[in-house]
């Protein structure tokens, strides 16, 4: 066999690149800018995930599934410091109240519970307290996840949209009643230029590098809620001693 080249190995200094070109520039030039969510620049909406909503999820083959996507989400925000505004829709009645584990999470978050209007951001409390959150740090781009997909989550996200705001439905951590609304709402939303993401992936798109300070935090929801990884993580750490790639941070013995 050929010996093979020497790998190459980044140093453990490099740092994040952005785009060459603004996207304002991408703009002009007729390309999709890429206007990437960070956690300086994001805030995150749970709407609705509210226990009697969850039942009638029917588009995931599990609700562990789903309600491991919501909690992996709601850890991921609070490892960012991205701030977070919660809201729950007639919780006094048949919707039932907010999953515990993001009370849990957020628990010096107030419930914003709205009392008859479905679209979170027609509601003129609650739309104040989104305008004072971005005003008051700064932030530009909205993650929002909710159920159902097809009201809790595209609803605002289409209003939020006309409104000129940037929008990331995190369509796993949503649920629907079935199927057809869960695709309705996705075409939909994508149709308003809304950047439909997934939990995971935009997980490690607001990370960016394992290396930041973050990285730690962020392995909870990766290694708990997202258990393929999680077994993965394990397994390696388990054997770390046989590894076949050195280590250039020198953890693996």
């Amino acid at each position: 066999m050929t010996d093979r080249p020497a790998d190459i190995i980044s140093p453990i200094t490099n740092k994040v690149l952005p785009p060459k070109t603004s996207t304002a520039d991408a703009l002009a030039a007729g390309r999709v800018p890429y206007d990437k969510p960070t956690p300086e620049n994001s805030v995150m909406l749970f709407i609705d995930h509210q226990i009697g909503l969850m039942v009638g999820v029917r588009d995931y083959p599990s609700l562990a599934t789903y309600k491991a996507n919501v909690v992996g989400l709601a850890k991921m925000a609070k490892a960012l410091d991205i701030p977070v505004l919660l809201s729950s829709s007639n919780a006094q009645w048949q919707n039932g109240d907010t999953l515990p584990e993001l009370k849990e999470i957020f628990v010096d978050e107030p419930i914003y519970r709205r009392t008859g209007i479905i679209n979170c951001y027609e509601d003129p409390t609650f739309r104040a307290a989104l305008e004072d959150l971005l005003a008051r740090t700064g932030r530009t781009h909205v993650i929002i996840s909710g159920v159902t997909i097809g009201t809790c989550c595209s609803m605002p996200t289409l209003a939020m949209r006309n409104d000129g705001y940037p929008v990331y439905p995190v369509i796993d951590a949503c649920g629907a009643w079935n199927t057809y609304e869960a695709d309705a709402a996705t075409s939909r939303m994508a149709r308003a230029g809304a950047e439909l993401v997934t939990v995971f992936a935009l997980g490690c798109e607001l990370q960016a590098d394992w290396k930041l300070p973050s990285g730690n935090a962020m392995f909870d929801p990766f290694t708990n809620e997202l258990p393929e990884y999680g077994f993965v993580i394990q397994g390696f750490w388990n054997n770390a001693n046989q590894h076949a790639v050195a280590d250039p941070f020198g953890m693996v013995k």
